[in-house]
């Protein structure tokens, strides 16, 4: 079977935050990943086990301490502020627990806005109407956030990080403020666009019954990658 392309990758990555008195902690310490294009990959760990700040560095939202994080073959760390940023607005797409969307914009408006920021100049209308089709929110592209149940405005969130067709999507706690069907549902529809869709969605997540739909996860505790989970692993160099 071909390989596939690796499209994000770190080296000895190490995050180290400042604390009162001149100390610091490590909150990630010589992580080692490698992601590859068109797959699921699920971040696995308990509240305060590092796989927020991870993603977070993967995602270009902060910087490491020590190591290095390459996005597409490109070392993120070498990049200035704004090479970062067109990163964020053109090639990467974001999903938080908090679904943060837009109260006064309708849903069709929610997805739209987020083309206006990628620069997505063309055929709004119908790239809009279609993502919403993917999600299967297509019927209630004209009602409110506040008339659409938590599954849906989280559903209407996928939407929108998808909209500026970017190459990976980042979903920190998607299902967190789910119960436990919803978030099923929302981690098989990732599922789906991955392997309809090709793009890559890289997931943070606690819930241990998310685990089977993931091409791949690692398991992070105290900043550690302590275990990891999939047939390409065996392709990754450094054993932890």
């Amino acid at each position: 079977m071909e390989e596939k392309k690796v499209i994000i990758s770190t080296s000895a990555l190490t995050r180290k935050f400042p604390l009162a008195g001149g100390s610091e902690i490590t909150v990630l310490n010589g992580i080692d990943v490698e992601i590859e294009e068109g797959t699921l990959t699920i971040l696995k760990g308990r509240s305060g086990s590092g796989k927020t700040t991870l993603v977070n560095i993967l995602s270009a939202l902060d910087l490491p301490t020590e190591g290095k994080v390459f996005f597409d073959g490109k070392e993120m760390n070498a990049m200035s502020e704004h090479q970062r940023e067109e990163l964020r607005r053109y090639h990467m797409g974001y999903i938080f627990q908090a679904v943060a969307l837009v109260p006064v914009m309708n849903v069709y408006e929610n997805v739209e806005f987020s083309l206006r920021l990628a620069g997505y100049g063309k055929d709004r209308k119908e790239r809009v109407e279609e993502c919403l089709k993917k999600v299967g929110l297509v019927k209630r592209m004209y009602h409110m956030p506040e008339e659409l149940s938590g599954g849906e405005q989280q559903r209407v969130a996928i939407a929108r990080a998808l909209a500026h067709k970017p190459k990976v999507v980042f979903a920190d706690e998607p299902t967190g403020a789910l119960d436990t069907d919803n978030g099923l549902l929302v981690v098989k529809l990732f599922k789906e666009l991955v392997e309809h869709e090709g793009v890559t969605i890289v997931m943070t997540t606690h819930d241990p019954s998310l685990m089977e739909l993931g091409d791949a996860v690692f398991e992070i505790e105290d900043g550690v990658i302590i275990g990891r989970n999939d047939d390409s692993l065996r392709r990754i160099g450094k054993n932890i």
